[in-house]
């Protein structure tokens, strides 16, 4: 079997499948009120969506990603991606597949988009540290160009085998950019994440997982991208282990009054795993996107269990790690893992 996932071939779980070629896809920009959809599919739908990691496309690389990876295979729609005229000189690095129309969707309620699968369409990932934006910008790259550092995958562990002494670590396949519209007519950059969602980059959300979004235009307008293998919370250098999935994602309608009942009143993403529930808070101060987070976590708190703020506040600082989700995408997010089963015993 070929360890690379073509456009149209190998495993396609769904019976709805989405490839990203250039007239499914944005480069740099999220969608907004005024995009139509590439797709359209009833709420409980699972969709089967190729993604394509934007190293080996950019600038920066060549824009020639059969040069970049020279030796390693390479994925055709990216190479058609970077060979397209597509211009994003204002926009972002990141590929987004979609817009997809979730029928029934109205502002007020609430997207879950479920984690079905994540299948690795190549055999390698790439890390980059470029333009002065990781954790430490006045150091690194310490010769002011971009950094691009190869790693292997053996579809379990991910591998450095230029570093000065070989590294391996767990790759945990999961999607940077899962998204709604914005209700705004100007697509956003696709940089920076938000109450939308976008470029949350949360590696929680793995197989299993969900992401629920408060619906700001009818439809949702529901995306995906900046597929990863492997990522560190605060994914300090800019980039983590950046590399291309198939993703199987379901994509359920919560009315507004049962979201309200399950959730109280989400102005943000917020995650599940089987084991926690995730707040989270975003802003350009990471002290204020922590103060966020916090209060997304009382206010959740409050209305899934009718546990008073004070208490509430109380069990976070006794029972709730706050991690950083990264630190590189101009506004810095903040999310905390609620132990369900503290209040579901």
């Amino acid at each position: 079997m070929s360890n690379v996932l073509q456009p149209f071939e190998g495993a396609i779980r769904s019976d709805t499948y989405l490839p990203a070629d250039p007239a499914k896809v944005l480069w740099g920009r999220l969608p907004c009120a005024l995009d139509k959809s590439v797709l359209t599919v009833a709420s409980g739908t699972e969709v089967t969506i190729d993604t394509i990691s934007h190293e080996g496309i950019l600038e920066d690389q060549g824009r020639d990603p059969r040069r970049f990876f020279e030796g390693h295979p390479v994925l055709d729609d990216a190479v058609e991606l970077a060979a397209s005229s597509y211009d994003r000189a204002d926009g972002g690095p990141h590929v987004v597949t979609g817009p997809i129309f979730v029928e029934g969707a109205r502002p007020g309620d609430l997207l879950r988009m479920r984690v079905i699968e994540t299948l690795q369409r190549v055999p390698y990932g790439v890390i980059s540290n470029r333009h002065g934006r990781g954790a430490l910008p006045e150091e690194y790259p310490a010769s002011g160009e971009t950094v691009s550092i190869f790693a292997e995958s053996d579809g379990e562990w991910g591998s450095l085998p230029t570093a000065g002494r070989p590294v391996r670590f767990k790759l945990n396949p999961f999607l940077g950019i899962m998204g709604v519209a914005v209700s705004d007519d100007k697509r956003p950059h696709s940089v920076p994440p938000g109450p939308h969602g976008g470029n949350i980059d949360i590696n929680l959300l793995t197989v299993g997982s969900s992401l629920y979004l408060p619906v700001q235009v009818d439809g949702a307008l529901a995306y995906v991208g900046d597929p990863h293998f492997a990522q560190g919370d605060g994914e300090v250098a800019l980039t983590a282990m950046e590399a291309s999935l198939r993703a199987t994602i379901g994509f359920d309608v919560i009315p507004a009054v049962e979201a309200i009942e399950q959730f109280g009143e989400l102005v943000g993403p917020l995650a599940e795993t089987a084991e926690f529930l995730i707040p989270t808070g975003m802003n350009a101060d990471l002290d204020i996107a922590m103060q966020d987070c916090v209060r997304a976590a009382i206010a959740l708190l409050q209305s899934r269990w009718g546990v008073d703020a004070a208490h509430a506040y109380a069990y976070l600082s006794a029972a709730t790690d706050f991690n950083i989700s990264q630190v590189v995408d101009l506004v810095k997010g903040v999310h905390a893992r609620v132990r369900k089963s503290d209040f579901e015993f």
